[in-house]
């Protein structure tokens, strides 16, 4: 699970979403049990969680400049 999670962290964002959706068709899929669904749906979930933190993280940073030019941080 943890080494699950380190391959989680090193994905960019593209690729975290495009894991998401091979998630979802899996999900989607009538091909697997109720356990498997469960366990599938839980790393959908931990993905999800990472996404978003990924993408606040790139918030943080992003800079906004003023009407004078000058940069700051938000």
């Amino acid at each position: 699970m943890a080494q699950e999670q380190e391959k989680q962290e090193s994905m960019t964002l593209e690729e975290s979403f495009q894991k998401l959706d091979q998630v979802v068709e899996r999900l989607e899929s009538r091909e697997i049990t109720l356990e498997e669904s469960f366990q599938i749906y839980q790393s959908g979930i931990n993905l999800l969680k990472e996404c978003s933190e990924k993408i606040d993280r790139v918030e943080k940073k992003m800079l906004r400049m003023d009407e004078n030019g000058d940069l700051s941080e938000f």
